[in-house]
């Protein structure tokens, strides 16, 4: 029997957080970390560009092998969790190995979601979450000549833009009436589609599939409004979800994700969970919800890890805040915090047509709720800050709205050191 004190399945961000952060209060009790990719550790956020040749598979490593060595962190490639023992305190993985663990970071991620789309399970498409699925679609797109991407958030917009650098045809096909409907609102949506138009991408948006089905090389898409889209090459990009049936026959309470306390711990013993896996706390409201983002993955990660070893510098989950930053075509978009006004909330825009700017201020009480930009001077790391930190911009409210990137940098080095 494989035995070791921390067991961390997953490595990715909040995996290899979580590792670094037991390292810098316990330096000697075994860690042993277990992902399904072959590959060494990476960030799904490279995987497009794998897809356009801008970025090698091999150059694109979060931690190289000598990094597990030095912190003498014994790294289990291709393999998976299956299933959880918790009486015995002890895991199966895929591959039939049974590891014991005192403490267990279920940091699994999350898989791709397939719509049930008839005549999809009988044609071959790709989906984009994995190196191995990187490469594939790489290579495939090196035989092809057109392309369709089925959904139009990030998975699906980065795939499209580096399918298009490859030199494909490519047309985003979206059920909403907007891009990226999660993280900006139509006007700022507006801004990107017409870029992704501008180069060429055709934009069907609140178009729905009702039919695929095989045809030659490639496959045939029936449209709801009776149109058809012919195609060499498929990407699904429809979101993605926990994959949890390794959970059945445990007391871990799951609803979307893994339930999470402000700890990261589950409703079990011994067992923890981070990042994408996870449903956690929402720092606007009191309904657990899914993150699903790398800079949460990473703070998750590291809650996770100071409770586990009992850092006593440990300061619990403050709650999600949504933060991505999106580059597309040259031209750049911030998303932080809510993206929608609600009741209560004061809303200021600007849009600068000349120069395809955008920027969107959420205020409520004087604290920022939310901010988003197009080709925008911005620090999403500043805004995501004053935030979580809920600051008081009252005294210099005027001067945050005309300049927030420059107001928010002095509110830092005046306030935060």
């Amino acid at each position: 029997m494989n035995t070791t004190h921390y067991l961390i399945a997953g490595a990715s961000h909040a995996g290899l957080e979580a590792a670094h952060r037991i390292r810098l209060v316990d330096e000697t009790s075994p860690i042993t970390m277990v992902t399904r990719d072959a590959h060494p550790p990476y960030s799904p956020t490279i995987l497009p560009y794998v897809v356009s040749g801008q970025s090698e598979p091999g150059r694109v490593v979060l931690r190289k092998p000598d990094w597990f060595e030095q912190h003498n962190i014994n790294l289990v490639s291709d393999d998976e969790l299956v299933a959880i023992d918790e009486a015995q305190r002890q895991v199966t993985l895929k591959s039939g190995q049974q590891w014991q663990y005192e403490k267990l970071l279920l940091a699994t991620g999350a898989d791709p979601i397939i719509p049930p789309i008839p005549g999809l399970e009988k044609t071959p498409f790709h989906v984009l979450r994995t190196m191995q699925h990187a490469v594939a679609l790489r290579d495939h797109a090196g035989k092809a000549k057109r392309a369709v991407v089925l959904g139009a958030g990030l998975i699906g917009m980065h795939g499209a833009e580096n399918l298009r650098h490859a030199g494909l045809e490519v047309t985003i096909v979206e059920m909403c009436d907007q891009v990226l409907p999660g993280y900006f609102d139509s006007r700022a949506a507006s801004v990107i589609e017409e870029a992704f138009n501008d180069n060429g991408i055709r934009m069907l948006m609140g178009s729905r599939v009702v039919e695929v089905e095989p045809e030659g090389e490639g496959c045939r898409i029936q449209l709801e409004n009776g149109d058809s889209l012919e195609t060499e090459l498929l990407l699904v990009a429809t979101g993605v979800r926990p994959q949890l049936d390794f959970l059945a026959g445990t007391s871990v309470a799951n609803d979307q994700g893994i339930l999470v306390d402000d700890r990261m711990r589950t409703s079990a013993d011994n067992i923890w969970a981070a990042g994408d896996v996870t449903q956690a706390t929402d720092f606007y409201g009191d309904k657990p919800v899914m993150m699903g983002i790398l800079p949460d993955a990473v703070t998750q990660g590291a809650v996770a890890a100071m409770d586990m070893s009992e850092d006593h510098a440990l300061k619990p989950y403050a709650g999600g805040v949504p933060i991505n930053t999106y580059t597309f075509f040259g031209q750049q978009a911030i998303s932080v915090g809510q993206s929608m006004a609600e009741d209560g909330i004061e809303e200021l825009t600007r849009l600068d047509d000349d120069n395809r700017g955008y920027l969107k201020i959420l205020l409520r009480d004087n604290q920022l709720h939310g901010i988003s930009s197009i080709n925008q001077e911005m620090d999403a790391g500043i805004m995501w800050q004053l935030i979580l930190r809920r600051v008081d911009l009252t005294p210099v409210r005027d001067a945050f709205i005309e300049r927030p990137l420059e107001t928010g940098r002095a509110l830092m080095s005046s306030t935060w050191r």
